[in-house]
């Protein structure tokens, strides 16, 4: 195979790849060394570094993949968006992946202290869109699990790895043009923080837990705690008999 025949091949697999093609990925594909692979694949990236071409060959979570370049971002993003809704993201959500990206692997107590509120429902909800996953569990008493970020996170950030993650103050910003501009940001709802905030000890039964969270009622509106109707009626009528007969004694 030539050089120009094993960067063809590579652009191939690389574009036909869902998530990034790793060297040992393309050199197993191609039956050729890693080394021979890598010399080719770093001149189709060198190749779509021209300023001609829209889209460009990045190194991202390990591996390579296909993506448009910056300056095209405006564009390709009306074109999506005319497609399907951005992926949206609250304000406490945001903050939590923050919180997960700089501080992990992380538990969710860890993350309600750093942000005194209570987040098992944002953590689902980022569990659910595949931007954080397990991490095993923390040794310590209880086992809490453990959370990082996903390969997904990477991905959709346009990281290699961990260690170009930006500033905080730049991650916010980063992550509003990841998730589309300001409008992949979905404004904070009133009862998010107010019903994660609420104690566990007064806030809702077990079997209620994540349906009342979900629902945003009150801690008094989850665990009523007065007795039934009728059983209040016999309480009331035996106490009442009770002092009348001491007060006939």
């Amino acid at each position: 195979m030539t050089n120009e025949e094993r960067r063809a091949a590579l652009e191939a697999i690389i574009y036909a790849a869902d998530e990034p093609a790793t060297i040992e990925q393309l050199a197993t594909s191609l039956g050729e060394e890693k080394l021979v692979v890598q010399a080719s694949l770093d001149e189709l990236v060198a190749s779509y570094a021209a300023e001609e071409r829209g889209i460009e060959v990045r190194a991202v979570a390990g591996g390579y993949k296909m993506y448009t370049k910056p300056q095209h971002h405006d564009v390709v993003r009306r074109f999506i968006k005319s497609l399907r809704p951005p992926l949206r993201l609250t304000m406490p959500a945001l903050e939590t992946l923050a919180v997960i990206a700089y501080k992990q692997p992380v538990t969710a107590p860890e993350i309600g202290e750093i942000r005194s509120v209570n987040t098992s429902g944002v953590l689902k909800t980022l569990l659910d869109k595949r931007l954080i996953t397990t991490a095993g569990r923390k040794e310590v008493i209880g086992r809490p699990i453990l959370y990082k970020t996903s390969k997904e996170f990477l991905m959709r950030f346009g990281l290699s790895d961990l260690d170009e993650l930006p500033s905080l103050k730049e991650f916010e910003a980063l992550a509003r043009e990841a998730l589309g501009s300001d409008e992949g940001v979905a404004p904070s709802e009133p009862i998010d923080e107010s019903v994660l905030d609420a104690p566990h000890d007064n806030a809702i039964s077990t079997n209620g837990d994540a349906n009342d969270r979900a629902v945003g009622r009150a801690p008094e509106e989850i665990v009523p705690e007065s007795r039934p109707s009728t059983e209040d009626g016999a309480v009331a009528s035996g106490e009442q008999e009770h002092k009348t007969a001491a007060a006939g004694e």
